[in-house]
């Protein structure tokens, strides 16, 4: 009994003690942006206005959701098939999604440029959707994959010997069961890339009104080196949505990590 008290009462303070740790800056940043203890609002005004993120957001809002979308749709499907399909080369096939996750952006991003500006395609907020939408696929791919393989099969055979077919079998009972994990999915895919810089920077670079809310943060913060209260505020602006995301979500995103999606 002593020992189990004396366990908890330590995991307890350790996880206190690295919550401190990461919530120190954030907890920083709030105050400088809201002038504490002034409590002033105006900075985010001032920094909305003059950063002109009401445009970026929007920008990042259109391709968060572009990539979602598309994303989360080829996913399901591409996790279906290797999951719980056999065919001729559906190993070699998933090892070559595992290439698109094993393979960092930044060796890729100086071709891809030139690639897609060859079709047109740079300063476009298209041109900066399918990139992303390949790697999000790439471990929607390998997510998916995992959660299908831990499906029951007596679930799946006992769908067919109703009469379902594969395309219903996914949407109709599969889907359903499994919206912890595409959730969880979801959650991390909109996060990457609302946070993605580096494509951005390269393939919007000469049309400002394409900019996304990162990359017009980094200009943002370009302007205004020294004024920390309106870059901090930026920096807030810029968070709040994926936190609102996050807390909107927290549920079925924790039950997600915890079902086993990862279980092979």
């Amino acid at each position: 009994m002593t020992s189990g008290r004396t366990e908890r009462i330590f995991n307890y303070t350790v996880l206190i003690v690295f919550s401190v740790f990461a919530l120190f800056p954030l907890v920083a940043v709030a105050a400088q942006a809201l002038h504490l203890p002034d409590l002033d609002l105006s900075t985010f005004g001032d920094a909305w206005r003059q950063g002109h993120f009401g445009t970026y957001m929007r920008n990042s809002l259109a391709v968060a959701v572009g990539v979602v979308l598309v994303a989360t749709l080829l996913s399901i499907m591409s996790g279906y098939a290797l999951g719980t399909m056999d065919f001729r080369g559906a190993d070699a096939l998933f090892y070559l999604f595992l290439a698109g996750l094993m393979i960092p952006s930044e060796t890729v991003v100086v071709p891809l440029y030139f690639d897609l500006r060859s079709m047109n395609l740079d300063n476009t907020l298209p041109g900066l959707m399918l990139p992303q939408i390949a790697q999000s696929v790439a471990f929607g791919t390998f997510w998916m994959r995992a959660y299908f393989r831990s499906v029951p099969r007596s679930l799946i055979e006992a769908a067919r010997m109703d009469g379902a077919s594969s395309w219903a079998t996914l949407w109709r009972i599969l889907v359903p069961v499994g919206r912890p994990a595409i959730l969880t999915m979801v959650v991390l895919t909109a996060m990457w890339t609302w946070n993605e810089f580096l494509l951005a920077l390269v393939i919007i670079n000469s049309d400002e009104g394409l900019r996304t809310a990162p990359l017009g943060l980094s200009f943002f913060q370009g302007q205004h080196q020294t004024d920390y209260p309106l870059l901090m505020a930026g920096a807030l602006i810029v968070a709040a949505p994926v936190v609102i995301v996050y807390v909107f979500l927290q549920r079925h995103f924790i039950a997600g990590m915890l079902s086993g999606a990862l279980k092979e």
